[in-house]
């Protein structure tokens, strides 16, 4: 922008370039001047020109001068017309905005309005919905101590289970209590499977050895022993082992200590001509049952060497019930004599009762003919009093000869 007393002009208006470019000439020309001035003694023809551009300079400034006092007042004429513009613009606009603004006052008023309504039917509504939600939430409340106290108490519940699976676990970290407890395993499941005179608790044999449970079956194969104790300890150290090293060397361990109770079994409780040809070892556990046929079969091999079968609870009732059946098949065997006199003693009797129920048919029969008999006389008895009852005594013989019994007066 240039300032030109109370004017302005912008760089892109042609008078301001007309202006520009007139002063460059000036410049220009007083250039040239300058430069003929240092050139004048070279030549008069120089100077003869130079005045002759100077003729020519001084008709082209007069010009430009009539331009710039031309353009003075066309730009005069613009601003006059631009301030009278800008003074009808806002004139128009101080119209459109006092319309707007009364617009805007009449809408604000009816939104106000609207607004109104709509916030009383909003508090309404927000009043139904809280009450709702009030009862609601007392219910959920309500809901939610009877859940926390089931939550409570299953939570006592789990305290106390937690407690019971410690005692467990302290249970079978000893070896005298783990014995119990699959002595305790052992004596439920033999109770269920097999009669009580059977089979007997902590027998002694004859090598004071003692065993957990001896089943009398009969010969062959005779008493069999179950013993209950397990080695736990190894499969313990299995299940924490994280190395494939560690694993290696507890299942070697177990391997170890299986053969050592396989051993112990085979040794005591193999007695020839006092017990079975065989015994059973125990393991109240599916999972160390598992491992050890998963993952040491040479190792049930060799108990079945030794004659010693490992059971676990399941097969244990399996091998119970099969021996139940031969205790029953047994005792078949020896009560057959008995079994053979008591059917002859049976024979003995259905043969007395033949001849009785013989015996009773001949009285049947005699008695049917004795009532058949009074049956006859009772009704020739009634036919002869029935005749008496129709007695006529006119029809009576008049003759002489007649019997009448008389008549005593």
């Amino acid at each position: 922008m240039i300032q030109f007393g109370d004017q302005s002009y912008r760089l892109s208006d042609p008078i301001v370039i007309a202006m520009i470019g007139g002063a460059c000439l000036t410049f220009l020309v007083l250039y040239l001047l300058t430069s003929a001035a240092r050139r004048a003694g070279k030549s008069a023809n120089a100077v003869a020109s130079v005045a002759q551009q100077m003729n020519q300079l001084a008709l082209n400034m007069n010009a430009l001068g009539q331009g710039q006092q031309q353009l003075a007042g066309n730009i005069q004429t613009v601003s006059d017309a631009q301030a009278h513009a800008q003074i009808r613009v806002i004139q128009t606009m101080e119209t459109r905005l006092a319309e707007v603004q009364a617009q805007m006052s009449e809408r604000l008023a009816d939104n106000a309005l609207k607004s109104a309504y709509a916030l009383a039917e909003m508090q309404e509504r927000m009043k139904d919905t809280l009450t709702g939600s009030s009862e609601k939430t007392t219910k959920s409340l309500t809901e939610l101590q009877e859940r926390l106290a089931t939550i409570d108490k299953a939570q006592t519940n789990i305290e106390k289970l937690s407690g019971d699976v410690l005692s467990l676990q302290d249970i079978l970290s000893n070896k005298q209590t783990r014995g119990a407890f699959g002595e305790i395993q052992l004596q439920d499941i033999v109770s269920k499977a097999l009669p009580s005179d059977s089979y007997t608790w902590q027998a002694t044999l004859s090598n004071n050895r003692r065993a957990d449970c001896l089943v009398h079956l009969p010969n062959p194969p005779g008493p069999i022993v179950i013993d209950a104790k397990f080695p736990l300890e190894a499969y313990e150290a299995l299940i924490a082992a994280e190395t494939k090293a560690e694993r290696d060397r507890a299942l070697t361990a177990l391997g170890q200590a299986v053969r050592g109770h396989i051993r112990k079994i085979s040794e005591s409780y193999l007695i020839e001509g006092e017990t079975a040809d065989g015994a059973l070892m125990f393991l109240p556990s599916e999972a160390v049952y598992a491992e050890i046929h998963s993952r040491l079969p040479h190792i049930v091999r060799e108990g079945f060497n030794a004659r010693v079968w490992i059971v676990s609870p399941t097969t244990c009732m399996a091998t119970l019930n099969t021996m139940r059946a031969i205790l029953k098949d047994a005792r078949m065997r020896e009560q057959t004599g008995a079994i053979r006199k008591e059917l002859a003693l049976l024979g003995s009797d259905v043969d007395r009762l033949v001849g009785r129920v013989s015996n009773l048919d001949r009285h049947f029969a005699q008695a049917a003919k004795d009532i058949e008999e009074i049956k006859i006389s009772a009704d020739k008895a009634g036919k002869r009093a029935n005749r008496l009852d129709h007695f006529d005594f006119e029809e009576l013989d008049a003759s002489p000869n007649a019997k009448i019994v008389p008549l005593r007066e």
